[in-house]
């Protein structure tokens, strides 16, 4: 089952259970990944849907920071309720040191040598590890292969 049905799934199921919470978090996924899908006017594969949950997932980041600097924690409750919802259709995630390892394997196969080389690794190495790593984290670890 594509990860796409899957989501349909779990949408019928929190509707069945009236689990309104879930039920709006998922419909906002699905509305995202339609969104996508008439933009682009593709059929979206695993990859495509991950990338935009880990979308989703930053928006949420984002504004529960946003919300806790505000003092607003019934906001920013409501935004982590919605990011852990999200977070269940992401394929496990990558270590630091596993990511340390792939980065460094992808800066020898591009031939990377310097600072200079990072937009063609993160080219790379976002089609490889998207969805499996975070991208903050990847990012980081780009820079200090290439600075060392």
């Amino acid at each position: 089952m594509s990860l796409k049905e899957q989501i349909t799934e779990d949408m019928k199921a929190a509707m069945r259970a009236k689990d309104s919470e879930r039920l709006g978090t998922i419909r906002l996924l699905t509305s995202a990944m339609k969104q996508k899908e008439v933009d682009e006017r593709v059929e979206l594969d695993d990859a495509m849907v991950v990338a935009i949950v880990d979308k989703l997932i930053k928006q949420r980041k984002d504004s529960i920071e946003a919300f806790t600097k505000a003092d607003r924690m019934d906001l920013a409750d409501k935004e982590k309720a919605e990011m852990v919802v999200l977070q269940a259709y992401l394929p496990a995630r990558m270590s630091a040191e596993e990511v340390t390892a792939a980065v460094q394997a992808i800066v020898a196969e591009v031939g990377a040598s310097g600072p200079g080389d990072m937009g063609k690794v993160m080219g790379a190495v976002k089609t490889r590890l998207a969805g499996k790593a975070d991208m903050g984290q990847v990012s980081a670890a780009v820079k200090a292969a290439l600075a060392g």
